[in-house]
């Protein structure tokens, strides 16, 4: 079985403690003197030299557990970003329906009808979130916030078309009649539901909010989405084919999707379904983790509105997910440091690849292991989404972008999608979710209010106590 994550602090207390055994025998007497005087001898030096290496590893475990303090500069810009962010929502929302789009213009501007007409519950999923940050840091009045959430949760529970409490991954914006023939998904009703969710919890003493979000989540049938298998999740379902052959069957952004399901009041899945996916392991360089051959965006999504802080599964392999995100958020700079060699554009703050645009279309590249036609693009999502875990190099990545490049790549929403620095090509558009996850891993930096807020619902401490 591979080691679990949980293990890198059991292993670095070995090799301290094999690394005090060497210091040992060192300083064992070897002199011919006698065998009493000897012990005493190794016994004092043996006691000085186990509180250095306690301390030392204290010190260790001390410096590893302090957070990361911002400075001004950094909560500024934080902050800048963050409003230019939900400005997205603000503009790109519809009031009467509440339904985000999928993409708009870095300025603003229109698209034209057929691409403006085009909303995703995924990104409508974190537009309801970011009404819940701007009424708590009051860019926004509270009330208005409310106002704007109750219209989106109105619609969802009476309006929008479902089945089964499952909703359409995209729809038009005014109408939320599905438009590309588009699934219903199981993944993206995950991140409206974190949404919904987030805002019962901000707004728990408010009894219509909280009725009509119970009320879309009670209703999501998560058994039916089982398609008769005991315990893995459909990708999702086409009133043309039926269900989607693919089932959620390996570690990817599915942990949102299956606490959710686990933890239903009213259609739940057997918590035996948490363990009943794969989970392969990755290795690179010094960084080993739970993975996939996927972008890095699966490492971030569940953890924008779940806090698994401090949190290990009962049962082996135990992952710490928080930490897998740190490890994992880590080895993707060192992937793309390494990738240097290849895109001189790649620089110590200059790093970041997960799903995006690129000059010639939409590609899920990433890496380790790398995917997709990687061109030396930089995705600053990438960084962004991964606020929440390192600080330390995921704020000073994109301090560094917004410095060198201005606002060739940063404007009204904040960081353009993507961008490539030996190229000149900077991508025209943002993405809601990209936008959103940016937003909401900032906030959980700055705060963890997202967290705190979406945490307030009982149902998920209940799914994560069952695991």
């Amino acid at each position: 079985m591979p080691q679990r994550h949980g293990d890198t602090e059991m292993r670095r207390k070995e090799e301290t403690r094999r690394r005090g055994d060497k210091e040992t025998r060192r300083f064992s007497p070897c002199l011919p003197v006698s065998l009493s005087l000897c012990l005493l001898v190794f016994l004092c030096l043996s006691l000085c030299l186990c509180g250095s290496v306690a301390n030392s590893s204290a010190q260790s475990v001390r410096k590893a557990q302090t957070p990361y303090r911002l400075s001004p500069q950094d909560e500024a810009f934080l902050d800048d970003l963050s409003r230019r962010s939900f400005r997205y929502f603000q503009e790109q929302t519809d009031p009467g329906t509440g339904l985000a789009r999928d993409r708009a213009r870095t300025d603003g501007s229109s698209h034209g009808e057929e691409q403006d007409k085009i909303a995703s519950i995924a990104a409508t999923g974190f537009g309801l979130t970011s009404w819940l940050i701007a009424a708590e840091r009051g860019w926004v009045g509270k009330q208005n916030a409310r106002e704007r959430v109750l219209a989106t949760l109105r619609f969802f529970a009476d309006r929008q078309e479902h089945k089964e409490g499952w909703f359409y991954h995209f729809v038009n914006m005014k109408t939320g009649a599905r438009e590309w023939k588009s699934e219903l998904s199981s993944i993206d009703t995950t991140w409206l539901l974190g949404g919904v969710l987030a805002a019962r919890g901000y707004f728990r003493d408010d009894k219509e909010i909280v009725r009509l979000a119970t009320k879309i989540y009670n209703r999501v049938d998560f058994q039916w989405m089982l398609d008769g298998d005991p315990h893995l999740l459909s990708h999702g379902w086409r009133p043309e084919s039926g269900f989607i052959t693919h089932r959620w069957g390996d570690y990817s952004e599915i942990a949102l999707l299956y606490l959710l399901a686990v933890g239903s009041p009213a259609h739940p899945i057997p918590a035996e379904s948490w363990y009943a996916w794969k989970r392969d392991w990755i290795t690179y360089g010094e960084y080993k983790y739970l993975s996939a051959p996927a972008p890095l965006f699966i490492h971030q999504y569940s953890h924008a509105w779940m806090d698994f802080r401090g949190w290990r599964e009962s049962k082996p392999p135990g992952v710490d997910y928080f930490e897998n995100s740190v490890i994992a958020t880590r080895a993707h700079r060192a992937f793309c440091l390494d990738l240097a060699k290849e895109f001189p554009g790649y620089a110590e703050n200059i790093w970041g690849i997960t799903a995006s645009d690129t000059e010639h279309g939409y590609e899920a590249w990433g890496g380790p292991p790398r995917q997709g036609q990687i061109d030396g693009s930089v995705v600053p999502c990438a960084a962004g989404g991964s606020l929440m875990f390192a600080p330390d190099i995921t704020l000073s990545a994109l301090r560094e972008m917004k410095e060198k490049f201005g606002e060739k790549i940063y404007g009204r929403y904040g960081f353009a999608d993507a961008f490539n620095p030996a190229t000149g090509w900077v991508n025209p558009d943002v993405i809601g979710i990209d936008v959103g996850v940016t937003l909401l891993s900032a906030e959980n930096l700055r705060s963890g209010n997202v967290w705190r807020w979406f945490m307030r619902n009982a149902e998920i401490r209940r799914a994560k106590d069952r695991l």
